[in-house]
């Protein structure tokens, strides 16, 4: 939103967790070209580079701040670093998340085989193979990932008077997909959570919604929604069926709705919601 010519988030500080990602990347650089100083947060320095450099390309600023999400003396140490330096953090992005491919079962269905042990877990599991350390990561990267983001920054925000705090949950947020449990579980609970901290954080002036992307194109996702050669993979025509927009989603996509809901001017009465960016897919039952 334009204010007299001023974005909405120039000057302020924006929080980026999984920064170096293809959906959160994306807003990282729209971000910055809005004006805000943007803190660029993830596990993988080199990702959060690539970022860095788009920002800087564009003529936006940035900083890289590597760490765990899920670490709570991590988190603290950049929240304080950053205050110091450039300011409280006005808008935070809960980004960081992901899967394992350890959680997933390639069986879809409970059948004999599940009585016995697998033989070769690379190619045959059912979910009574899935490795329990696996399925525990993706809990915690999923949902503490964004509590202790949320608890760190939200508080620095009350103290400044306000803030913005966007979440990602899922399509897995309204139905577990197959193979994807752990992931499926978490999701659901980030809208659950959302709706919490909202209310919690309303007296303080601090905003809490979610964003849930559809299917989205990334470097995850090809693995299952593509064929080496770009064509559609099973799983891919399966989603291809059901999203009546008719193709997977950009993170261009993302934007519209990440603004709106970051934007105080154009929803400031809007808290504690999840909103689908998903082409359809959950309007369409695929019959």
């Amino acid at each position: 939103m334009m204010e007299g010519g001023k974005q909405y988030c120039a000057d302020s500080v924006a929080v980026v967790t999984g920064a170096g990602g293809t959906l959160c990347s994306r807003i990282a650089v729209d971000l910055a070209a809005k004006g805000a100083k943007v803190v660029l947060v993830g596990r993988t320095r080199e990702k959060l580079e690539k970022t860095a450099a788009a920002i800087a390309e564009a003529g936006g600023v940035s900083r890289i701040e590597p760490g765990d999400v899920t670490d709570e003396k991590v988190v603290q140490a950049i929240a304080e670093r950053v205050g110091l330096e450039w300011g409280p953090c006005r808008y935070l992005v809960n980004g960081a998340g992901g899967n394992n491919v350890k959680a997933m079962p390639t069986r879809l269905r409970f059948s004999e085989a599940d009585y016995a042990p697998t033989a070769d877990f690379a190619k045959d599991r059912g979910f009574f193979d899935i490795d329990m350390e696996a399925f525990r990561s993706v809990l915690e990267i999923n949902t503490l990932g964004t509590v202790i983001p949320s608890r760190i920054f939200g508080l620095q925000m009350a103290r400044a008077g306000g803030g913005v705090i966007l979440n990602f949950a899922s399509m897995n947020t309204y139905r577990p997909l197959t193979r994807v449990a752990p992931y499926a579980m978490s999701k659901a609970a980030i809208a659950n959570w959302t709706m919490f901290f909202a209310q919690y954080m309303a007296p303080a002036k601090v905003r809490v919604n979610a964003v849930a992307p559809g299917f989205m194109v990334n470097e995850r996702s090809k693995q299952y929604l593509m064929t080496p050669d770009g064509g559609l993979s099973a799983r891919g025509e399966q989603v291809m069926r059901h999203t009546p927009a008719g193709r997977f989603g950009e993170a261009d996509d993302l934007l519209g709705c990440v603004n709106w809901l970051l934007d105080d001017s154009a929803s400031a009465f809007v808290t504690g919601i999840t909103v689908p960016v998903d082409g359809g897919f959950l309007a369409s039952a695929g019959v």
